[in-house]
């Protein structure tokens, strides 16, 4: 009985009815966007790091230490067989580190050099590009990070020095052959990468590499002799670290929105009841209870929350599609502030997201209509209908 005159009440007053609904529609669709656009962020910089550098996971040298530049000294052998197999069957890239420096413009930048196999689709890289140069120049592949730092552009020659395996300094001339954007910060600055045979006999380490990474889908092989096993997890563990410290912030961020949703839905039921309050009035003088008064207005409640929703697909449903696809651009670069945002912002809208959103905008639209449906229920019918009620 109740619902059947909720429903008549609803869709009686219409313009009442469906600003009430706008304004909850509105309050899913901030919440959802931007929260899905913080997710999308955070998701981003773990992809990027995952796409340019971690594939499936690597196999390290037993010695090598990603954090401790000085081992790169002595952190480079043969892979054993199996891994050999892997490379040769395009299933995995060794990468040979070093520490080098470069010259650009008379100015020495000290740089991580990595030879790595120019015809390789395992980490997204445009190693390609090292290909089919003269044997008198060193190609160079840097990032665009690197290359604002260096003032270098496609074409420009420095002098790179290095250290080899016999502890003799060499120098030779690298020329720029072209600028990569990675959205990667750590591989976008201080890193340069050439081909992995001239990497080889440059630092008289033929054969050797520092690590081996394998492509994605890939398990860990059986044979891989000393050189130990890194999977996804604890390669991007300081990663997983920095987000999982960002949480409370995403909560706190979720928290505002929510208030501000709850205050602009406040606003609109409350005002939407008390301007009904000689309708009250009339629904007790009639014989109505003070509890199906409050069941009414809390039943009108639940309905504006689903017509919300549907409206919020409705309309906000094609914007949030169009988002997920083709993102936002940002006109910015954050990439020099040691940041990995993308050059557009794409949300990532989760099920949880979407779920937790509805269930708790719905039970904030059931509080708001509770609370001065109650409120009001209390008054002397007489009183309401002269419109005797303050807030």
């Amino acid at each position: 009985m109740l619902f059947k005159i909720a429903l008549k009440n609803l869709l009686g007053a219409k313009l009442r009815t469906w600003l009430n609904v706008f304004v909850t529609s509105i309050s899913f669709f901030m919440i959802i966007f931007l929260s899905g656009l913080y997710d999308g962020m955070r998701e981003h910089a773990k992809q990027v790091s995952i796409d340019t550098e971690v594939a499936g996971g690597t196999y390290w040298h037993p010695e090598y230490d990603p954090q401790d530049p000085m081992t790169f000294k002595s952190s480079h052998s043969k892979p054993s067989s199996q891994l050999s197999d892997l490379i040769n069957k395009g299933l995995a890239v060794p990468v040979l580190v070093s520490q080098a420096s470069i010259y650009p413009g008379g100015r020495m930048i000290p740089v991580f050099m990595k030879g790595i196999l120019p015809i390789q689709e395992i980490v997204n890289l445009p190693t390609k590009t090292l290909l089919g140069h003269d044997k008198s120049i060193i190609p160079v592949l840097i990032g665009r990070g690197m290359a604002n730092y260096a003032k270098l552009q496609v074409g420009d020659s420095f002098t790179i020095r290095w250290l080899d395996a016999n502890r003799t300094y060499d120098a030779d001339e690298g020329v720029v052959v072209h600028i990569m954007d990675t959205e990667n910060f750590k591989v976008d600055m201080g890193q340069i990468w050439i081909p992995i045979d001239r990497a080889q006999t440059m630092l008289a380490m033929n054969g050797h590499a520092t690590y081996v990474t394998y492509a994605k889908g890939l398990s860990v092989v059986a044979n891989y002799g000393d050189w130990i096993p890194r999977d996804v997890k604890y390669l991007i563990r300081d990663m997983e670290a920095l987000i999982e410290a960002d949480e409370p912030n995403a909560a706190v961020m979720y928290i505002i929105l929510l208030a501000l949703a709850a205050m602009g839905i406040f606003n609109a039921q409350v005002l939407s009841i008390f301007r009904r309050r000689k309708e009250i009035g009339t629904l007790m003088a009639l014989g109505m209870t003070r509890s199906r008064v409050v069941g009414l207005f809390t039943i009108e409640g639940g309905l504006n929350a689903f017509l919300a929703s549907i409206l919020a697909l409705i309309l906000f449903g094609p914007i949030l599609w169009y988002f997920a696809v083709y993102g936002i651009p940002l006109p910015l670069d954050y990439s020099d502030m040691g940041l990995i945002i993308a050059k557009r912002l794409i949300p990532v809208y989760t099920m949880g997201l979407l779920i937790s959103t509805t269930a708790i905008i719905s039970i904030i639209v059931l509080i708001v209509s509770y609370i001065p449906s109650r409120r009001i229920s209390k008054i002397k019918p007489t009183d309401a209908l002269r419109g005797k009620i303050t807030v």
